[in-house]
This record gives structure tokens, sequence and C-alpha cells, in this order.
């Protein structure tokens, strides 16, 4: 009875911590539940960045100028760099990153379902910068106040980052809109083929999703999966209408009552087929981080090594003095 008291008024003072709005620090006490829950969210975003560079690498060698090269080159490094970044804010709440790599590789821990659909044109370079990263910052921007401080931390530099690959992408997608009329069609091909995934992106409806309340409760979440995603197609209709493309949705039209758009609903069995693995290409991403993990093991073991090496040197170097002390 006294273990199930002491529980109960630590987690009325963590919940007092969360509704006043501070910040909650790896050293401080908090539920069991809440530290997982943040060990499943913050390892799939990082997972998410590390498997989406894959879609966009798939177009480095290609990209039709030198310019177009070095910006896609820079925006697949950024997002190995946000993938460390929260890599390291898992590692704060206990779990070992080798134990996260091994949840990726082996398929248990998932990741963004809009990563496992190909990018068939150089216009899907466009359409996934602007909309799926747009629909990352619109997702990310409310984590930068998010009660976790390290992962709140992260997402500032995340968020700052990705606000430059959406512009990317709707830069290349405007060009693409001014040139030929073949290269607008490949615009509105890419667009009508990654609109509606970048919809799912944040989610299952409200009423379905099994993470929402709680997450808003501790202000792991600050908006829901509907609000956030209303919010998207408010911001995404109007750059369409600028670029002259088309949003696949004929039911998509602006109420006036509501002040926002109205739009259609989204093929949730095909979501679910994906999260489970059954998508287009879901097998040739894990493929494909298995084989890089397997075939980078001798950069681990080098570095590993050297580590090692220098350790051993500067204790070698310390010992007379520790000696003479």
């Amino acid at each position: 009875m006294k273990n199930t008291t002491t529980t109960d008024l630590l987690e009325k003072q963590f919940q007092d911590r969360i509704d006043r709005g501070e910040s909650i620090e790896p050293k401080d006490w908090m539920p069991e539940k809440y530290r997982k829950t943040h060990i499943r969210q913050i390892s799939q975003h990082a997972h998410s960045e590390i498997v989406g560079m894959l879609p966009e690498g798939n177009w480095i060698t290609r990209a039709p100028t030198l310019r177009r090269k070095t910006a896609l080159l820079a925006k697949v490094q950024d997002e190995a760099g946000h993938g460390l970044y929260l890599y390291s804010a898992t590692e704060t709440l206990g779990v070992s990153r080798d134990e996260l790599f091994e949840q990726l590789h082996s398929g248990k821990a998932k990741y963004s379902s809009i990563f496992n659909y190909p990018t068939l044109s150089w216009a899907d370079m466009g359409a996934i910068g602007w909309l799926v990263d747009g629909a990352a910052i619109i997702n990310q921007v409310p984590l930068t106040r998010t009660s976790y401080g390290p992962y709140a931390r992260a997402m500032v530099r995340v968020c700052k980052e990705e606000s430059f690959h959406q512009r990317q992408g709707y830069e290349i997608m405007l060009t693409l809109c001014n040139g030929t009329e073949v290269q607008k069609q490949m615009a509105q091909n890419a667009l009508d083929r990654w609109w509606w995934p970048s919809l799912a992106m944040f989610g299952p409806p409200d009423a379905e999703s099994t993470h929402t309340e709680q997450s808003m409760k501790w202000k792991i979440k600050r908006k829901t999966n509907d609000e956030l995603r209303q919010q998207f197609v408010d911001i995404t209709k109007p750059q369409a209408d600028i670029l002259g493309l088309t949003i696949p949705d004929p039911d998509l039209k602006w109420n006036e009552e509501r002040g926002h758009y109205d739009f259609g609903e989204i093929d949730w069995e095909e979501f679910w087929q994906v999260v489970k693995g059954h998508g287009p290409c879901n097998k040739q991403r894990l493929a494909a981080r298995n084989k890089a993990w397997d075939e980078g093991a001798w950069v681990r073991d080098a570095a590993l090594a050297y580590a090692e090496k220098q350790e051993a040197k500067r204790a070698e170097e310390t010992a007379p003095l520790q000696k003479a002390g």
C-alpha cells in the first residue's frame, strides 16, 4: 500500500510539473509509461530520418544540374544529422543505440509510412520537399515545446533545417511548373502520388489514435493528429494554386462557416497495410538499412579500436604524473 501511495504522489507531482509547463530532464523522476512513450516516439522519429535518406539518395546521381545535386546532398546530410540528434536524445532515456538499431533492422520498430513509397521521377524530389517536409514542419514545430527537454532542444535545429528542405522542394516544383508542359505534368503526377500519403503522415484520426489523449495530457504533443492535418491542408492548398497544380481530391473546397478547407477521406486501409510492412518499398528499405549496417561494421570496429588506442595512450601519459603525485 505504501508503494502505491508513493507512486501516486510522484505521479501527481510529475503531472503538476507538466501542467506548469516545466521541462522534464533525464535525471528527473518520470512514470515508466512516459519514458517508454518517448522511447517509442523519438526512436521512430530517428528511424524515419535515417530511412528517409533512401528515397532521395536514389536521385543524387541523377539530379539535373550541379546546383540541384549539391542541394540534395546537403539535404540528405541534414537528415543523417537529424537521426544522430534524435538517437542521442533517445539514449538519455536509458536505451542503447545498438538496441534501437536492432529494433529498426529487425522490423520491430516503426518509421514513417511515407518513406515506403517509390521516387519515380525528379519531380518527386520537389513533392517530397514541399509536401512531406512541409507536413513534418507542421508536426514538429510544436515538438520544440514538448515536455521532455532533450527532445525539445533537438527539435529546434531539426525544424530550422526542415524549413530549408521545404523551400527547396517547393522551388523545384515551381521551376517545373514554369517549364514545359511535360515538366508541369511531371510535377502534377508527383503531387497526385504524394498527396494522400502526406495527409496520412499525421497518423490515424483522433478517435482511433491510441496514444493521442495521453500524449496531450503529458504535453508530449501540443496538437492532435486531426488539428495538424487540417493545418497542413489549409496551408498547402493556396500553395498548389500558385503552382497551378490541382490537388487530387474532388471533395477539397473552402468551408466559409468553419474557416477551413473540407477534404476527402484518406484510404486508411492502405495506410495500415503500409504500416504493417506491405507497402511498395517496405522490404527494399529494410534490406538497404541492413546492408548498410553489415557493410559498415569495419568502420565501427575501426573507430572503436582507435578510441581504445587513444584511451590507452592517455592512460600511459598520465601514469607517471599520478605516480609522482
